[in-house]
């Protein structure tokens, strides 16, 4: 009852300050507000208590989400449906969002893998030459040989030839893996000319973008399915395996990179009609992707209090890869003062398991299930707050903010 008082008290004060909050609030969707199709229970809840009397949000709020599959406006759709509330696009961030702001990379021939409308995709961030993996499978039938009884057929005419591949973009995981790995191998190791012969040792690599590092998400199975960060951590072992050297990545988007976070919070700060946010929560389930995003975003605005940090440093911090995409810098200006990062227990992270320490000596690459290029560091995956669900986390907020009043 005391709960319920403090959280309509913090209700009533919020609506007074809603047009310029001093804090923001991004929400992960699997295993925080949904599972598969299905919503948890409280998320219907938690949303009640974010909206004043005339059902507008307390506080700007994002919706960030390693999916890839879909288009914003699809997602926001879904999610106004499921909660019951207004979602709009500007509030939504995909894993491959952050790539409109790449703009380098706009005018190149892109070969892109994933599901879902990933040419629509391509195209709306701004990509206006994209070659699909399907398309590529047509115009070269003699390339993927798995399946027997799915080989194309060779055509009687000659299709028009493919432009030179210059960039790959890796969306999302595909249906049919085995595919996408030979084709893709195929563009690397041909210097984006699959109907040619292996070049022995390229001199240059073909630039990857590759969206989503999750190993695992949260569906209706009692245990987490692969993602999209299974089927990268398949094609490094092929390429190392074939190369006998890493392949390396130009950019790597999605949580828990600090490129997504920035974009992130330009749409909080356009939500709070520019002005300055103080706090920002994450809200999420997985230790290795939302809570080490998080935190890393708060140790990244830590250091912006000290030194300004360049746009090449950005990515390469953020993925941990040497290779770094120019982006300009009116598009990474980030103002909040912390970011703190709530663990929910209705997803991949489990309860009845401990969190990695500083005093833990045996974190190896068996327990540590972010991206290759991330750095284990214990810190990074330690949560602010661990909460039963995403209802006990908008409680938390509302306390805390209605105490800083």
């Amino acid at each position: 009852m005391w709960c319920r008082r403090l959280t309509q008290k913090a209700t009533g004060v919020l609506h007074r300050r809603s047009l310029n909050s001093q804090a923001g609030v991004l929400f992960d969707v699997d295993g925080v507000l949904v599972r598969g199709g299905s919503l948890i229970p409280a998320a219907r809840r938690a949303f009640r208590k974010l909206l004043d009397s005339n059902n507008n949000f307390l506080f700007p709020v994002v919706f960030v989400t390693n999916a890839g599959s879909c288009q914003r406006h699809q997602k926001a759709d879904q999610l106004s449906r499921l909660l019951d509330v207004q979602i709009t696009p500007d509030q939504v961030v995909l894993s491959y969002s952050p790539l409109r702001m790449l703009r380098s990379f706009h005018e190149k021939c892109v070969l892109v893998s994933g599901q879902g409308p990933v040419t629509d995709i391509a195209n709306s961030l701004g990509f206006q030459k994209v070659v699909t993996i399907e398309q590529l499978r047509q115009h070269h039938p003699l390339l993927d040989m798995v399946d027997h009884n799915r080989r194309p057929s060779l055509s009687s005419s000659p299709l028009h030839s493919l432009p030179k591949i210059e960039a790959i973009i890796l969306f999302g995981e595909p249906v049919r893996w085995e595919t996408n790995l030979q084709l893709l191998v195929d563009v690397l190791l041909t210097n984006g000319s699959p109907g040619s012969a292996y070049q022995p040792q390229p001199s240059v690599q073909l630039p990857v973008l590759a969206c989503n590092m999750d190993l695992m998400w949260m569906a209706e199975a009692p245990s987490p399915r692969f993602g999209h960060g299974m089927f990268l951590l398949c094609l490094e072992s092929i390429y190392r395996k074939l190369m006998g050297r890493d392949l390396q990545y130009q950019g790597l988007l999605g949580k828990p990179g600090l490129l997504t976070y920035q974009y992130a919070e330009q749409l909080l700060r356009k939500q709070n009609n520019n002005h300055k946010l103080k706090t920002i929560y994450a809200v999420g389930d997985n230790l290795m992707t939302d809570i080490y995003g998080a935190n890393l975003y708060n140790r990244y605005l830590a250091q912006q209090h000290v030194t300004m940090v360049t746009s090449s440093q950005v990515i390469a911090q953020g993925s941990g890869t040497e290779a770094a995409v120019a982006v300009p810098e009116e598009e990474l200006a980030c103002v909040a003062a912390e970011c703190h990062s709530i663990l929910v227990c209705t997803g991949v992270y489990n309860p009845h398991a401990s969190l990695p320490s500083n005093e833990s000596s045996s974190i190896t690459e068996t327990v540590f299930h972010g991206h290759r290029d991330l750095v284990l560091d214990p810190d990074l995956v330690e949560p602010t707050h661990v909460v039963e669900d995403v209802e006990a986390a908008v409680d938390l907020m509302l306390q805390k903010e209605v105490a800083d009043l």
